[in-house]
């Protein structure tokens, strides 16, 4: 008898170049669900409007995502693969869960909070930003989803709009989905030590020019530590190196930092030498797909499709539930 997949569902936003926070927290996760799981992924385009108001990146930054997600290894015919916007329905459902979503609920999220410390204009697009976010996990069933620890309040958000709704209208019109959080790549440190995130320019991106890789990497924040002194293991360097070695060369560059004569600058050379072996096949297949645009358009066109299929289920039942479909 053949194991019934969950459905897992996750998104990335087209925020610029893919960078290793991007891959480890979230990309590479995703893409191992599609062999035992019923995977939706999509790049979310509406999100991204509440940080880009310009047409031309918007539109460059989405096709990048595509490509950087159909490269890395994303099978459209494993998994449901599309763009937000190409299934409008969630902006119905948003509206609809609105109504669920209590103002004292909004004001605790945090994320918008730490946007508007971070310099970005309030306005009603940020505030409302985790509506947005159940609607995409509620619109196609969601049962589990992959979130960093700072998306997991968002999550629960969306719990407690569905828990909520159902109680109203229905026990078995929404499922409540439960979260999948990756302890070891929950965040990933920047070259500063902070989140890695485009917003703090701490980035080492994967598929850039070399240079630019190098020039990241060789930037990590270490400390004045002396060649024959012991090495801080609690850094950015050596965190995001581990990111690329299992178990057992963990503790061997774990026991190579504890030992006098380890120069920093030998290990940013090893790092940069395994970000590039890992990802070689994967610069290489996006380059391919960069020159035949109209496949990943195409592929694109089938997982709204498949979306879209999903989506009319789960709106009608909705609609029926609330007293919409007269």
């Amino acid at each position: 008898m053949s194991k019934i997949k969950k459905r897992v569902l996750s998104g990335i936003q087209p925020s610029g170049k893919l960078h290793l926070g991007n891959y480890f927290g979230m990309m590479s996760r995703m893409i191992n669900y599609q062999d035992e799981n019923d995977l939706f992924c999509f790049i979310v385009n509406y999100h991204a409007l509440t940080t880009i108001q310009n047409k031309a990146e918007l539109e460059k930054n989405t096709i990048n995502a595509a490509l950087d997600f159909l490269a890395l290894g994303m099978d459209p015919e494993k998994s449901t693969f599309w763009v937000q916007s190409d299934v409008p329905q969630v902006t119905e459902l948003t509206w609809l869960l609105s109504n669920m979503a209590g103002v004292g609920l909004m004001e605790r999220s945090t994320s918008y909070k730490d946007k508007i410390d971070k310099g970005l204009s309030p306005h009603m697009g940020l505030f409302s930003y985790p509506i947005l976010m159940a609607a995409d996990i509620l619109l196609y069933g969601s049962e589990i989803v992959p979130v960093g620890k700072d998306q997991k309040q968002h999550l629960e958000i969306t719990r407690d709009i569905a828990i909520r709704f159902n109680n109203i209208y229905g026990n078995d019109i929404l499922v409540v989905p439960s979260p999948d959080i990756n302890e070891d790549t929950m965040l990933v440190p920047g070259i500063d030590g902070q989140k890695m995130s485009k917003s703090y320019a701490n980035t080492i991106p994967i598929f850039g020019d070399e240079k630019l890789i190098k020039k990241s990497v060789m930037s990590i924040t270490t400390d004045s530590a002396g060649i024959d002194e012991p090495k801080d293991k609690d850094s950015p360097l050596f965190k995001i190196y581990s990111l690329f070695l299992n178990s057992e060369e963990k503790n061997i560059l774990s026991d190579r930092y504890d030992t006098p004569g380890l120069k920093y600058g030998d290990v940013k050379k090893e790092l940069l030498s395994r970000i590039f072996d890992h990802f070689s096949p994967y610069r290489k297949k996006r380059e391919y797909l960069s020159k035949n645009i109209d496949l990943v358009h195409s592929l694109l066109d089938h997982g709204r499709e498949k979306a879209s299929k999903i989506a009319d289920e789960y709106i009608k039942k909705i609609r029926d539930a609330m007293g919409l479909n007269y």
